[in-house]
């Protein structure tokens, strides 16, 4: 029994397996729907009485499905404290606990129910790609985090020093520097705090430039490793 478990809640090359992955996903996607229709204000009592017996028809199969995988894992520690067993548990964990709250405690932990579209991630190739992506880069994405976050922090310090005599307000000091900062190098440009000194443009302009690459080269870096995942894929199928 727990081998005809795992062939079907594991994988997806039986018939049943492929309906599971489906039903889950159509299960999410009706969840989050109705989460989302909950937020509409004088909503009938009728409507929310459907919306109300949909959650608990979700969090059931919900929670039958995590109890399944968790008597199907070889290592159940492994499994609950696993990426996919956290998102799982905290999918419906939210429900449980908002069982004993009042209405306001449980409105905040509703929205924990948005946890179930990362549910999601299990039953998509493609995001399984962009997972295996990320783990080959994590290193040099990790360092080029470090080096953003200097080069955030000095653009604040830069630019205040530039414009904190002209305008005392809006540089008042770096921590109020760090808005200018962020919407600068990320190329968004609000334009609710800019520079009126040469001084200062010129050194936005730079920062600006910077912002740019920024954004190049972590993209060319996933780009070159979804690539390369693609491969990797591909010749793991082509084995099997």
């Amino acid at each position: 029994m727990k081998k005809q478990l795992d062939k079907i809640v594991e994988t997806r090359d039986s018939k049943y397996g492929l309906y599971f992955d489906y039903a889950i996903q159509f299960l999410i996607l009706l969840s989050v729907i109705s989460f989302t229709i909950e937020t509409i204000p004088d909503l009938e009592e009728r409507t929310r009485n459907v919306l109300e017996k949909i959650e608990i028809i979700c969090i059931t199969i919900f929670s039958l499905e995590y109890l399944i995988r968790l008597y199907i894992a070889k290592n159940k520690t492994t499994f609950v404290f696993s990426f996919y067993g956290l998102i799982d548990l905290l999918a419906i964990l939210p429900f449980y606990l908002a069982l004993g709250f009042d209405l306001r405690s449980a409105r905040i932990l509703r929205f924990l129910r948005l946890f179930r579209l990362i549910k999601l991630i299990r039953y998509n190739k493609a995001i399984k790609r962009f997972q295996r992506a990320f783990i080959m880069i994590k290193q040099e994405l990790i360092m080029f985090s470090f080096v953003s976050f200097i080069l955030f922090y000095l653009s604040a310090v830069g630019i205040y020093y530039f414009e904190n005599s002209v305008q005392p307000e809006a540089f008042s000091s770096i921590f109020s520097s760090m808005w200018w900062s962020v919407v600068t190098l990320t190329t968004v440009g609000y334009g609710d705090i800019v520079p009126i000194t040469i001084g200062g443009r010129i050194f936005t302009f730079v920062i600006l430039m910077l912002g740019l690459g920024i954004i190049a080269i972590p993209s060319g870096m996933i780009s070159s490793a979804l690539t390369e995942a693609r491969a990797m894929e591909k010749k793991e199928n082509q084995e099997k």
